[in-house]
């Protein structure tokens, strides 16, 4: 069956109307067999299945750090909270060492990932798909953080910027 295209919404007002679903933010990264470090930006991330314990992020084809990373068959996930919002704008820029300003750890495939992260995930490359402007990339976990509570909020992304949870009142 092949979709009515005579009826879709142009590109910045369907960007516009999406943006007012808020996200989460993510640092994807990777080590390459070089050493170097890579690693950008990433709000489409999300868990996909429990069993076998698989995740998804979306990758816009223009990506210039995605192919290293394909290469290496292998990324990890830093869930942002709140503080790191500076950071979060230094992964989404291009030319710039973005590991080098960060508290970061290893796993044991070797991937980078921040430390004060809320929560992290290690991941082989499983499954790609290419539908439209981006990739669909299923990754499954091999290696994650412990499932601790972090006091830190995480930090989303709405309507094209980074906003916080507002705490409930004490009396709602």
């Amino acid at each position: 069956m092949t979709a009515d295209t005579s009826i879709a919404p142009e590109s910045r007002a369907y960007r516009d109307t999406l943006g007012r679903y808020a996200s989460g933010v993510v640092v994807v990264g990777a080590r390459a067999d070089d050493g170097t470090l890579l690693g950008f930006t990433c709000q489409s991330f999300h868990s996909a299945s429990l069993d076998p314990p698989l995740v998804l992020i979306s990758v816009d084809h223009s990506s210039s750090t995605f192919p290293l990373i394909r290469a290496t068959g292998r990324f990890s996930v830093s869930v942002l909270g709140h503080r790191h919002r500076d950071v979060a704008s230094v992964f989404a820029r291009k030319g710039v060492d973005r590991w080098s300003t960060v508290p970061r750890t290893d796993t044991a495939s070797g991937n980078p990932v921040l430390t004060d992260s809320l929560m992290w995930l290690d991941c082989r490359i499983d499954t790609e798909f290419a539908v439209g402007d981006h990739d669909l990339v299923i990754g499954r976990v091999l290696e994650m953080s412990p499932p601790e509570q972090d006091a830190d909020e995480p930090l989303l992304f709405y309507r094209g910027g980074f906003h916080r949870i507002t705490p409930p009142h004490a009396t709602d």
